[in-house]
């Protein structure tokens, strides 16, 4: 997969994925307000939609390809393996962030499997209501989303936190009075969260 890495002082590694359209630079200021000493592995999805880059197909505004979905996210796992034996990093210190289309990557993978110890989804949607969750006790997430947020309604972010918290998750969910952009008060509740789940 297309990505940079930044060698940081902490053993956590933030795993940075952008939204619709982004690139691996979009979310690296995001990085720094959280946690400016974590090592940082950025990504940048290679699936073109109208020239946008996203992590997986869709057929259409909120309707997800399932089986793309699948594929690209057993894809990005397998890349974290190999990314933690390549920099020399820990697979199990890996805390992702992802807006949007990025942050539904990270959903799909924890709707799979316990793939992350802590993570945060900015702006998520429900990925894949065919599965059944595994076993998410000990998995902490961070939801934030827009109380107006046309591209995921409020009963969306909901059903998501609810989901998660129903298979074991310890879930923060925070809203904001907007839409779809990232405002600072989230960023600034997300940095309150991560700071303990960092080593």
């Amino acid at each position: 997969m297309i990505h940079q890495f930044i060698q940081g002082t902490k053993e956590t590694t933030l795993v940075l994925l952008h939204g619709t359209g982004g690139s691996e630079q979009d979310l690296i200021p995001l990085a720094k307000e959280l946690s400016p000493e974590s090592n940082v592995l950025t990504l940048r999805g290679d699936v073109l939609e109208n020239g946008m880059t996203r992590f997986f197909r869709r057929h259409a505004e909120g309707v997800l390809d399932l089986e793309d979905l699948k594929k690209q996210t057993e894809r990005f796992l397998q890349f974290l393996d190999d990314a933690a034996a390549e920099y020399g990093i820990k697979r199990d210190k890996m805390i992702p962030i992802g807006y949007s289309n990025g942050a539904n990557l990270i959903g799909s993978a924890l709707y799979r499997q316990p793939a992350f110890g802590a993570s945060l989804l900015f702006h998520p949607m429900v990925p894949d209501r065919s599965l059944t969750l595994p076993d998410l006790s000990g998995t902490n997430v961070f939801i934030s989303a827009g109380e107006r947020d046309p591209i995921c309604p409020k009963a969306e972010t909901e059903e998501l936190t609810s989901t998660l918290r129903n298979a074991g998750a310890d879930v923060e969910l925070f809203y904001h009075t907007g839409g779809h952009e990232v405002r600072m008060e989230e960023v600034e509740a997300a940095r309150t969260w991560i700071a303990a789940h960092l080593d």
